[in-house]
């Protein structure tokens, strides 16, 4: 329809546990036209849809298949399916795993629609990301005084962890890292800083896990969180 622009609103639906959506998320999710979730498999709901489902019972989803293991391009095929409904002028909100404006899907979404040429009025809803869940788990302190905050990948391997853990003075939190949680833990190690530093592992989601990092420990899944405390604190 000619003229009308649809909206699309990222909704960041936490680590894994449906207590810590948020007011607005379930506000927004209660609003929209559709709601729509990325999955690996138009057969089986992804994580997100299992946590807005647990918290509200009976909403329609619909389910935009990805291809998770794909990195720096553009999310078309996904995209595609939401352009007649935009179109259509329709609201449509997507759910993703902790915040829809850090290491999310949702980006590569949005972007992707604008290569389609698409119109659309795009929002999002923060989410609580699982390294504030691993803090207050933990009891961790993630930050005070003047010291900073690293929040890196390790995707590709240690070398951004050990580029952060250079300032003492920062704490450092990793994310995808599963598979290298091994060399993390070394890595953390050799430079002095296991004292504190914590591991959490598919939080709020079934085979939960949150321990120490140990030198021994062993590659995780996909979702999982590091953090490591500045060192040299004073008590």
């Amino acid at each position: 329809m000619a003229g009308v622009t649809g909206k699309l609103t990222g909704v960041g639906v936490g680590p894994g546990d449906p207590e810590l959506l948020t007011r607005r998320a379930l506000r927004i999710l209660g609003e929209a036209d559709r709601v729509v979730a990325p999955t690996t498999s138009p057969d089986e709901p992804g994580r997100a849809e299992t946590v807005v489902l647990e918290a509200l019972p009976g909403l329609a989803v619909t389910r935009l298949p990805f291809d998770m293991s794909l990195r720096d391009v553009p999310r078309l095929d996904a995209a595609r399916p939401l352009v007649p409904w935009l179109d259509a002028g329709e609201h449509v909100a997507f759910v993703t795993l902790g915040d829809p404006n850090v290491y999310s899907t949702f980006g590569a979404v949005a972007r992707a629609l604008e290569v389609l040429g698409c119109p659309v009025d795009v929002a999002t809803v923060p989410g609580i990301m699982a390294f504030q869940e691993l803090a207050a788990r933990s009891g961790t302190v993630l930050v005070d005084g003047i010291e900073g905050l690293s929040l890196v990948t390790a995707l590709d391997g240690v070398g951004h962890v050990a580029e952060a853990l250079e300032d003492p003075t920062r704490a450092v939190i990793v994310y995808k890292g599963g598979r290298h949680v091994p060399a993390i833990a070394r890595l953390l190690a050799d430079r002095g800083r296991l004292d504190g530093a914590v591991v959490g592992e598919l939080l709020g989601l079934p085979g939960e896990r949150i321990a120490a990092v140990d030198p021994s420990a062993a590659a995780a899944s996909y979702l999982v969180a590091v953090i490591v405390p500045p060192a040299g604190r004073r008590g």
